[in-house]
């Protein structure tokens, strides 16, 4: 078994949910607690407990931060939270507890735990600036974070949840965990499925029908899902899904227009961080589903 905590802004990108169910249905995945992230952080965690919950699962859910360290926030709501009022879930949410909830539970099981980061990176900064020496009591960070380079074209030089906080991004980043595995919107691109497919196979079980549900407000303004969260979880689990190549990240902050952007360095010897180059889709797809069975 696996041990993750995940931390995530569910609610805003479908692809959130669509990675949680795999999480609670991954047979290897000791799901030890989730933090939520960004704004309505209590709506995002009645979403997450509304999974859990379809799942059979009690898993602790923590409401975290809400606004970014310094930069203006850029989702301040969570619209997948409409669906909740069609699926039983928690209400009244403890606030303030979720770095406590973190540090607590990373120092009961030292060198054990993958963290996984799914949104913007506030709630983990606050966790290595308020307690340096959890971060290497981790196993390994892995987040869906990021470009690293152009190969595929179409990805823009910033990825979404280190623009929505890149100063997060830039202390998460120095911080000194034993390894950070990195998977980019250059490479989780190339993982994207079409509405009408979705639907057809998310009906198959019912963690997915919940998630279909949820996504209801998502298809309304896109046609298809790109499964960048839910590649990154999967390599948690079979590391071949990508090509990982070593180097060192630095995220730019010195110019406003391009804060949140990352560098990778790949001739540093013995570095900590791992970019993802390359994804084997169709193997992607094959994993993903199959935990479903």
């Amino acid at each position: 078994m696996v041990k993750v905590l995940l931390d995530t802004d569910i609610g805003s990108d479908i692809d959130d949910a669509v990675c949680l169910a795999y999480l609670l249905a991954h047979p290897d995945c000791e799901l030890l607690g989730i933090t939520t992230v960004s704004g309505e952080a209590d709506q995002r965690a009645g979403l997450a407990d509304a999974l859990c919950k379809v799942a059979g699962q009690q898993v602790p859910i923590f409401p975290g931060t809400e606004q970014p360290l310094l930069v203006a926030q850029h989702q301040p709501q969570a619209p997948q939270a409409a669906a909740l009022t069609r699926w039983p879930h928690t209400a009244g949410w403890p606030r303030g507890r979720h770095l406590e909830f973190l540090r607590d539970t990373i120092r009961q099981h030292p060198h054990e735990i993958v963290l996984l980061t799914i949104g913007p990176l506030t709630n983990i900064a606050l966790l290595f600036a308020s307690d340096p020496e959890a971060a290497s009591l981790l196993q390994e960070v892995v987040s869906m974070c990021g470009v690293f380079t152009q190969r595929w074209g179409q990805a823009g030089c910033c990825e979404w949840n280190a623009l929505c906080d890149p100063h997060a991004a830039a202390i998460v980043y120095k911080a000194a965990v034993p390894r950070h595995r990195s998977i980019g919107l250059d490479v989780t691109k190339q993982v994207t499925m079409p509405e009408v497919e979705v639907r057809r196979r998310f009906l198959e079980h019912p963690l997915l029908q919940t998630v279909l549900d949820f996504s209801e407000s998502w298809f309304a303004r896109r046609p298809a899902i790109t499964f960048h969260d839910p590649l990154a979880a999967a390599t948690i689990f079979d590391a071949s899904l990508c090509t990982f190549h070593a180097g060192a990240v630095e995220v730019e902050l010195t110019s406003p227009k391009s804060a949140g952007m990352m560098y990778w360095d790949p001739s540093i010897p013995d570095a900590k961080h791992a970019v993802a180059l390359e994804v084997d889709a169709g193997h992607f797809f094959d994993h993903y589903f199959s935990v479903f069975r």
